[in-house]
């Protein structure tokens, strides 16, 4: 009887069995137990499995950075009634019951999710309707909660009157600690939500700084607990309307606690020439000191949300034909100014990154070197980006068949009226990390490795450097290649010597649930030798068969499949996956610059498309019937 068959039993020959059993196992030690191997033994001997010290970001998530909860002014008194456990529930992808009683779920959860509720009379709406003990013990707090009683048209005027105050920039509560009964148990209930490798919940609130009507509003995100968020109160507009004081706020934070924390500017469209201009904001010239804490503190933008699109504009970009998207472009955030061109150039992505470019030249330090990150601004609680699923942003345009020619922005100008019809699906932030939690979110955002879509889930990825050879962007392990030889979205090109021009390697997938492509582009800003900010846009890839000219555009649309009468599309055009190596072809060392992607879909029906087939009204006439959604990559940059 061969003697390996009854090893365990026989006691005399167990030494052979030992033996034989090592002999299948050459590369176990038994002098001691076996540990993790460190990333250091990978250049000891070549490995098998190419994955096992990977350490790269290899994953996507995709979440929501700004949305409101009852707790919210603006969204409590106007009818929502969603918490913020409700707003949790909702991004986690479980079906729940609308402001309006609608049944609502997402197609799929989110990964993240920061819940923004405004700084400023935080949690007022519910403090009303349980007639609150401490609210009525203020002599404004009474006011406004006898103004509730009274029906819609006194409850609209004491909301009025709570804006004029706002607008002073004078707290009606001051005599209570509103914001102090609230946040302990606001900032709790992110961690009872959050599941480290499931659902990332985050911390943050909105401060709504808007001087004359004009939009300076800033998201604060937390990288933290509740062990370190609740050891400080949301900074509001009545702490300061001036951005460098929020920026002290968030200095004293992380010296108190030891925690992160950074703000994003939203909808520059609606400050009418204030968001990015080249002053401090009192309106003095930027130095270098005052640059690299605006870049410090505000390390990314929202460049797209229900608000409109904030990349560029048909005045500032006259060449671009996918310039015209989703625009709110006639007044402040308040209807209350009329916009003029000359202010246009502040207030978008595209410019405000050129403006960077100008200030960097001048002072050393660029304010504007940031990403870019998209979110619904949802004022109902759904984080709803979809057009297809489109549940407005306030309770009051939530699904119905008349919701179309609601007021959003009420003016006294006709003309600087904006309606429901008009509010965006937008949008969504997706992330290159390597887990799904706090500290992994909170770093991709830091370094900038980031886009934002305009709803929908397709995926784009971006690597600058100058060793990339044509090929580069077809092999499998693209992320590999795109860290080895050169650097993600959000990174900085180093200079080099000599005469050779930047490559880069891109890669965009569709939506799984969605639509196809139909290009790949990239917007090059730079600033020439007279000190004049200039812009190019380069197709790199297209679907179909379609060919890039020599001037490095295709002038020929993809074409459309919508059909408007059904609200219905399909995939026959168009194509799941476009990459490309690109060389820049104007390259010049001398001169600042920097670069971008911008991904399209193909066109689909617009919401108000589905809202006309599902109520069976009619389109509205200020909007198109159908979108080309998008994604925009962060940018990389090249200094001389």
């Amino acid at each position: 009887m061969p003697s390996h068959n009854n090893c365990l039993g026989l006691f005399a020959i167990r030494s052979t069995c030992l033996a034989i059993i090592l002999s299948f196992f050459p590369a176990i030690s038994m002098a001691e137990p076996a540990g993790e191997l460190k990333p250091t033994d990978v250049t000891k001997t070549k490995n098998y499995s190419p994955y096992a010290f990977r350490d790269f970001p290899d994953q996507v998530f995709f979440g929501d950075m700004h949305i409101h909860s009852n707790l919210s002014p603006d969204a409590g008194l106007l009818g929502t009634s969603l918490s913020a456990g409700d707003v949790y529930r909702a991004a986690r992808g479980e079906t729940v019951t609308s402001n309006t009683g609608q049944p609502f779920r997402l197609v799929r959860p989110l990964d993240f999710l920061v819940l923004t509720d405004h700084a400023e009379a935080m949690g007022l709406a519910s403090m009303i309707r349980e007639s609150n003990p401490v609210l009525l013990s203020s002599t404004r707090g009474r006011e406004v909660w006898e103004g509730f009683q009274g029906g819609p048209e006194s409850a609209m005027k004491a909301f009025g009157t709570l804006l004029v105050y706002t607008e002073i920039g004078n707290d009606p509560f001051s005599d209570i600690d509103m914001a102090g009964s609230i946040w302990p148990d606001f900032v709790k209930l992110a961690d009872t939500f959050n599941e480290p490798g499931v659902f990332t919940a985050m911390t943050g609130f909105e401060w709504t700084s808007q001087p004359n009507g004009n939009n300076l509003h800033r998201i604060v995100v937390f990288a933290d607990g509740a062990d370190k968020t609740s050891r400080v109160r949301p900074f509001s507009l009545f702490d300061s309307q001036d951005p460098a004081r929020l920026w002290d706020y968030m200095e004293n934070y992380e010296a108190l606690t030891g925690g992160r924390v950074f703000a994003h500017v939203h909808n520059g469209n609606l400050s009418n020439g204030l968001a990015f201009t080249a002053g401090t904001f009192d309106g003095t010239p930027m130095d270098a000191a005052y640059a690299a804490r605006r870049s410090k503190w505000e390390p990314i933008m929202e460049i797209t949300q229900m608000k409109g699109d904030g990349e560029t504009h048909p005045y500032l970009s006259p060449d671009d034909e996918f310039a015209d998207f989703e625009r709110w472009d006639v007044s402040n955030l308040t209807g209350s100014a009329p916009k003029k061109p000359e202010m246009l150039r502040y207030e978008y992505a595209r410019s405000a990154l050129l403006t960077g470019l100008e200030v960097e030249a001048k002072v050393g330090v660029n304010p504007y070197d940031f990403g870019f990150n998209g979110t619904t601004d949802s004022h109902t609680g759904l984080a709803s980006s979809g057009e297809e699923n489109f549940f407005g942003k306030f309770a009051g345009t939530e699904p119905s068949p008349d919701r179309h020619n609601r007021d959003v922005i009420p003016a006294a100008d006709p003309k600087l009226r904006i309606i429901t019809a008009q509010e965006s699906a937008s949008g969504l932030t997706g992330v290159w990390a390597r887990e799904n939690n706090r500290a992994e979110i909170f770093d991709a955002l830091m370094r900038k490795e980031i886009f934002a879509t305009t709803g929908t889930r397709l995926r784009v990825r971006l690597f600058a450097g100058w060793d990339f050879k044509p090929g580069d962007e077809l092999v499998p392990d693209f992320a590999g290649i795109g860290y080895t030889r050169g650097v993600p979205m959000g990174g900085r090109m180093r200079a080099r010597s000599g005469d050779a021009a930047p490559t880069f390697i891109v890669r965009a997938q569709r939506d799984p649930d969605w639509a196809n492509l139909d290009r790949i582009q990239i917007i090059k800003g730079w600033v020439d030798a007279d000190g004049k900010a200039k812009e190019r846009i380069y197709d790199v890839a297209v679907s179909g068969d379609r060919k890039i000219g020599v001037d490095g555009r295709v002038r020929t649309p993809v074409g459309n499949t919508v059909n408007i009468e059904t609200a219905t599309f399909n995939n026959a055009i168009g194509a799941p996956l476009l990459s490309a190596f690109w060389r820049d072809p104007d390259f010049d060392p001398s001169q600042r610059a920097f670069y971008y992607v911008r991904a399209l879909e193909i066109p689909t029906p617009r919401w108000t498309t589905y809202d006309s087939v599902f109520f069976k009204v009619p389109l509205p006439e200020r909007v198109p019937a159908t979108v080309q959604d998008r994604a925009y990559s962060s940018p990389v940059w090249y200094s001389p």
